[in-house]
Parts: C-alpha cells; sequence; structure tokens
C-alpha cells in the first residue's frame, strides 16, 4: 500500500520521523535523494531520527550504532545489533510516498 507522508521539504542532511501504522520510519534526505529505514533501533528500542547523519550513516543516539541509510546494514557494531529494514521513499506530486505491506499499516 503505498502511503503519503507529506510534502518533499527536507533541507540536505535533514532526518524526520513518521509513525505509519505499525512502523516507524526515519527518513532522510542525502544527497538529494530521500532514504528510509525503521526508526526503531533493533539494539535497544531508540529512535534513529533522534540520531544524526554521518554521510550515508545514521547514527543511533544511544550507543553510536551506525546504520547505512541505502541497506539498512548496521557499519559500525555488528554483532550487537541486527541490520534495519529499508523503505523505498519516492517523491510524487512534492509528497514523500513509501509502500509498506499492507499487513504493516
Amino acid at each position: 500500500m503505498k502511503i503519503k507522508l507529506g510534502p518533499a521539504d527536507f533541507a540536505e542532511k535533514e532526518m524526520r520521523g513518521y509513525e505509519v501504522g505499525k512502523r516507524s520510519l526515519c527518513v532522510a534526505r542525502i544527497n538529494g535523494r530521500y532514504k528510509g529505514l525503521d526508526d526503531w533501533c533493533n539494539h535497544a528500542g531508540c529512535l534513529l531520527s533522534g540520531g544524526r547523519l554521518e554521510g550515508n550513516l545514521v547514527v543511533c543516539p544511544c550507543h553510536e550504532v551506525g546504520f547505512d541509510m541505502d541497506t539498512g546494514k548496521n557499519e559500525t557494531s555488528p554483532g550487537v545489533c541486527d541490520d534495519q529494514p529499508t523503505v523505498k521513499v519516492e517523491v510524487a506530486d512534492g509528497e514523500l510516498v513509501v509502500e509498506l505491506p499492507d499487513k504493516d499499516v
């Protein structure tokens, strides 16, 4: 199911968190592209959208684990926690749109 999140009006290197159905999403604009992954860090449940961006990594504010925004891969602390699920973020008519499985909405 395609879901509109709101206006595609992020500044470069800006992140925002969104509650969408049963999921929390972290969306960022990096090098002009919108990217997204699950917002709840699977290590301790902290919100990644409250962290910081370092290049293409979002760094968790609680324990400094860095996840690649394209792949969700845990790049800094393998073995501490799993990779994060990613979501595809598109821009349609000036709005951010994500596609989620029906079970997550």
